[in-house]
Formats: C-alpha cells, structure tokens, sequence
C-alpha cells in the first residue's frame, strides 16, 4: 500500500510538470477532437519518444478535416436557438466535466437526447486564458456564472419557463453551486448526472498522502494557475463544505445522481451520493441498474447506453422507464 501511494505521488508530481509545461508553451489552437489520440500515442510511445508539447505538434489537412468532421456529427442538433420544445419536454442543458468542452463529451449522449425529441443545449465553460484545448479549469463560481447566463439565454430563445440540466463529472458539481446561490433553483425543475462528486474525491487516498508528506501545498501552489477548480474537488475542500453547508439540496429541483463501483476518480464511490433526506433525489449504483456493466469507471460513463437510458427515463414520464441490462441494445 506505502509503494503503491509513493507510485501515485509521484505519478502527480509527474503531472504538475507536465501541466505547467503545457500552459508554458506557445498558445496554438489545437484541433479539441485530436486531443485524446495525441494522448493515447503518448502513452503507446512513451518509452521511445520524448515528450512533446501538443502546441508544437503539426497536424495533416486530413487530421484537422477529420476533427470538422467529428465536431459536426457530435453536434449535430444541438444548441439549435430556432427550436421549439415538444409538448411535455423542457430544453436540456448539457454541463460538461473537467478537462472536457460541449462537444467531446457529448458525442455519445448529445444527439441521442435531440434524436429523443429534445431541445438539447450545451455550453463551454470554465476556459483560462491560453489554453484552448480543454475548459472546466476555472474555479466553479465562475463556471456556476456562465452556466446561470447560458440557462437564461436558452429561457429567452426557447420561450420555457424551466429548463431540465444533464451534468458529467464536475458538471455535477458546479451546477449545484448555481442552484443554491445563483438562483438557479427557480430555472431548473430537473437535475440528473452522472460520474457524480457531491462529496469529493479522496484520489483513492492519493490526497491524504500527498499531505502526510508535505507535497500537498506545493502541488496546489503550482497547479492552482492552471486548473483552479481541480482542488475544489477534494474531499473537506472550502468550496465543498460551503456548497453543502444546510443541505445539499434545494427546494423545488429533483435530483438523479448515478455514480459506479468502478469509478477511479471518485474515491469512495458513494461521495458521489447526495445526502439529504430529500424525498426528490434519486441516488443509484450504475450497477444496481446492470450488474455486467463493469466496464463504465469514470470516462466511460459518458458513452454508456445504460446511463443514457437511466438519464431519459427520469427526463421523460414517457421514455421507457425500465432500464437495465436490455437496455444496451436498444
């Protein structure tokens, strides 16, 4: 256990470097959808080739079509401001996770939701200046401002009193800080998520650690500048316990939060759970749902069938509401 914590230490102290590397190097905008391959080609190289920062990176004309290409089918639909709300159905608002934007991590679920008979919207939030390939890095207050300016422009264009929100990751978070403080309560009449952090992350006891050795501080020091919501999701962080202070619920918004016994960035799992008495929320086990779905850890939920269904089902009286293991063939 000490080696494997010592291993996941340095693992961090590894990824600050390479963060700050990141933001040092010169500000080119780099195709978003191209981001996860450089990535995996890092990581399948990483014994024979030395790092590279992507703003050095040269991309084909076919890598950059094919990243128009991509853009294209995972928008396809949405954020459509001409759309008129099908009777029964709120507009949708999609509230992305860290390190993600309205598109990469909606390719799966987006069009599925419009496809469904939505209005389905999603914004970018949380972007720091000279990084373009990635957004949610802003502490949550400011991201929690620009999802309550964007909610107010999808009420205007659609003519909907109330809108339905849809959040991954931190976009089960920082929503919640629009709730509570931003008069969001009034706006939204339906909250579900998935890959949840009401509590926190322990980092699977990777924080702690980090503290016990001293490195905490100066990890945070040299991280802040560049992801300056990344330890607002620790476990007993201020942001944390200020948001969940007299509840972590408000009046009038039902909740649908989904979290998995695989997640491996939501440590432990059941943080993700809300814990009010609160006859409006619904917490469930992803695998209460399908017990073979062991693939889905924290990414990977985004992409998942079952959680997509489970997401309909609470959108919509009328979507089927059985979901299970069946449901990732339909």
């Amino acid at each position: 256990m000490l080696f494997s914590k010592t291993i996941s230490a340095a693992v961090a102290i590894a990824l600050t470097t390479i963060a700050t590397s990141f933001v040092e190097a010169s500000p080119v905008r780099i195709p978003e959808g191209l981001v996860a391959r450089s990535v995996e080609s890092a990581a399948a190289d990483a014994s024979t080739t030395a790092y590279v920062p992507l703003s050095e990176r040269t991309w084909t004309a076919e890598e950059i079509e094919e990243h128009h290409q991509w853009i294209k089918r995972s928008s396809s639909g949405i954020n459509d401001w001409n759309c008129v709300p099908a009777d029964g159905k709120r507009p949708v608002v999609l509230v992305h996770g860290l390190i993600a934007t309205k598109d990469d991590n909606w390719i799966y679920m987006g069009p599925r939701l419009q496809a469904a008979g939505y209005c389905v919207y999603s914004l970018t939030y949380g972007s720091l200046p000279g990084i373009y390939l990635i957004a949610g890095l802003d502490k949550m207050e400011n991201g929690a401002a620009q999802l309550s300016a964007f909610v107010d422009k999808v009420l205007a264009a659609t003519n909907a009193s109330q809108v339905d929100l849809v959040g991954h990751s931190q976009g089960s978070l920082m929503p919640r800080y629009y709730l509570k403080f931003l008069g969001g309560a009034a706006k939204v009449n339906k909250f579900t998520a998935f890959g949840t952090i009401a509590y926190g992350t322990t980092l699977d006891g990777v924080a702690p650690f980090l503290i016990s050795l001293g490195l905490y501080d100066p990890i945070k020091k040299i991280l802040d500048p560049v992801c300056k919501s990344c330890f607002q999701f620790l476990q007993g962080s201020d942001f944390l316990n200020n948001l969940n202070a007299g509840g972590d619920t408000v009046p009038g918004v039902q909740y649908q939060f989904i979290a998995s016994k695989y997640d491996e960035v939501v440590t432990p799992y059941t943080n993700g759970f809300l814990r009010d008495n609160n006859p409006a929320v619904k917490n469930i086990v992803l695998q209460d749902l399908c017990s073979l779905d062991t693939s889905s850890e924290h990414a990977l939920q985004m992409l998942d069938p079952i959680v997509f269904h489970k997401v309909n089902a609470f959108l919509s009286p009328s979507a089927p509401q059985i979901v299970n293991c069946l449901s990732a063939l339909s």
